[in-house]
């Protein structure tokens, strides 16, 4: 059922007050797809439908939807339903929502929660924000490392329905450190009398991470070892939490959409297009096409340079728009690459001269097919045209085409590996800043060939 065609049912259930089999047909549907289709209806229908929700999903479908969505049901239900919805929900969610929200919304939301999940959801908030405290859960499985196999299973059996997962159980020593980590699977098919130390990967096979870790650190961790939650220490290496993969493929969705927007020269933004004012979308793009506009100054010094001399050979200026789009789009291939492999790990800064070695024969190779195909391009059009550019010209052309491609290359792997060496996001040096620097030094270089070839 499409989510427009599941919007107008609902719609014209509630117009004639079909409440009852609405609300049945609510609870059977997937929650994900309840939150989708209140996303496209009214703002009134979307109060309506929430308070139709079965009592154990509410909270679920809550955490899906829209924070604009979410704030305004949140200024609409009464303070008993914000109680409800607050205990109901899981405390990573509750922390995501009202980092998302005014602080109005805030105030309200904390003055209608209990003391306990209160003074959590304020030491949540406390962890600077992208690091793996602020995107954590408390609700996990965890047991001390002397129960028994039994006795775990019973302790999973009365709070599983409180935890987000229990796929991986988490064990502890008498102070509350993580020493080990148990499957569900594995507890099942062990005898009730074993104790869970004997059965558990002990340290040398644990993965964690600290409170403090970026949430790209966690996300790396997940995406290496191939987990279904990260555990969580302080710097006592005591287990405060967990963080699930719905959060880490969030994180990693989010931590793509910002590399994305380096590498086209974007302040990165945290607001989706659509809610993102014009002037915050100028902020963000104006710093970088500023610098790029004064940079790119030193190119039309160079061709302004030349301006008397590029008219007594025909073909030179016509050329130049080609030859610095060959280098800019080779530097582009190059330093995508380059980025992406540095951020999933395949690429290393002590690879750089693998790398670099590896560029350059591809750019020495790509570089004398175009060359040859340019010749070939040149002397047809001057056939075809009967123009009186010289061969001189064709080889200072196709020489220019060469060089340019091998630097446009070296600078594509190089810039990457020089940001991630000083700490940099390697991002930036991608796109339009990689096509404004070869097209500076593909000009020199090809100004000089000419210089050397054509005695101009």
């Amino acid at each position: 059922m499409a989510n427009q065609s599941l919007t107008e049912i609902i719609t014209k259930m509630l117009t004639n007050n079909k409440f009852s089999a609405l609300k049945e047909m609510l609870s059977e549907m997937n929650v994900v797809d309840i939150a989708q289709a209140m996303e496209e209806m009214e703002s009134e229908n979307q109060v309506r439908i929430f308070r139709l929700l079965p009592k154990d999903s509410s909270a679920e479908v809550f955490s899906y939807l829209d924070s604009d969505i979410q704030e305004y049901i949140v200024d609409t239900i009464t303070g008993a339903e914000l109680q409800f919805l607050m205990d109901d929900m899981f405390l990573d969610d509750a922390v995501d929502f009202l980092e998302e929200v005014p602080a109005n919304v805030v105030t309200r939301v904390l003055a209608h929660t209990n003391p306990e999940t209160r003074n959590l959801i304020n030491k949540f908030l406390k962890y600077p924000e992208n690091s793996a405290g602020s995107i954590m859960t408390i609700e996990m499985a965890a047991f001390p490392e002397s129960y028994t196999v039994s006795r775990a299973i019973t302790e999973i059996r009365k709070t599983a329905l409180d935890k987000e997962t229990i796929y991986t159980c988490y064990c502890t020593d008498s102070q509350r450190k993580l020493v080990g980590s148990v499957a569900l699977r594995r507890l099942i098919v062990s005898p009730e009398d074993t104790v869970i130390k004997d059965i558990m990967y002990d340290d040398e096979q644990l993965i964690y991470v600290n409170t403090l870790d970026d949430q790209e650190t966690v996300a790396d961790i997940a995406r290496k070892y191939d987990l279904l939650s990260v555990p969580v220490v302080d710097n006592e290496k005591r287990l405060v939490g967990i963080i699930t993969i719905d959060d880490i493929v969030d994180v990693i969705e989010e931590e793509n959409t910002e590399d994305f927007e380096k590498m086209a020269l974007l302040l990165p933004s945290e607001d989706e297009y659509l809610k993102t004012g014009v002037f915050t979308l100028t902020k963000n793009r104006i710093v970088w096409l500023i610098i790029l506009m004064l940079a790119a100054t030193f190119t039309g010094q160079i061709i302004e340079g030349y301006e008397d001399k590029l008219s007594a050979f025909a073909g030179l200026t016509a050329c130049i728009p080609m030859i610095m789009g060959t280098g800019g789009n080779s530097g582009n291939q190059t330093s995508t690459l380059i980025i992406r492999g540095l951020s999933l790990g395949t690429i290393r800064i002590n690879d750089y001269f693998k790398v670099l070695w590896k560029e350059l024969r591809v750019a020495i190779i790509c570089g004398i097919i175009l060359a040859i195909a340019n010749f070939g391009r040149m002397f047809i059009l001057r056939e075809i045209t009967g123009n009186d550019i010289s061969n001189s010209v064709f080889i200072v052309v196709c020489l220019a085409m060469l060089f340019a491609v091998i630097i446009a290359k070296t600078l594509g792997c190089t810039l990457p590996i020089l940001a991630k060496l000083l700490h940099l996001d390697p991002a930036l040096m991608a796109g339009p800043l990689i096509t404004t620097l070869v097209d500076t030094i593909t000009l020199l270089v090809y100004f000089a060939i000419a210089n050397a070839i054509l005695t101009i």
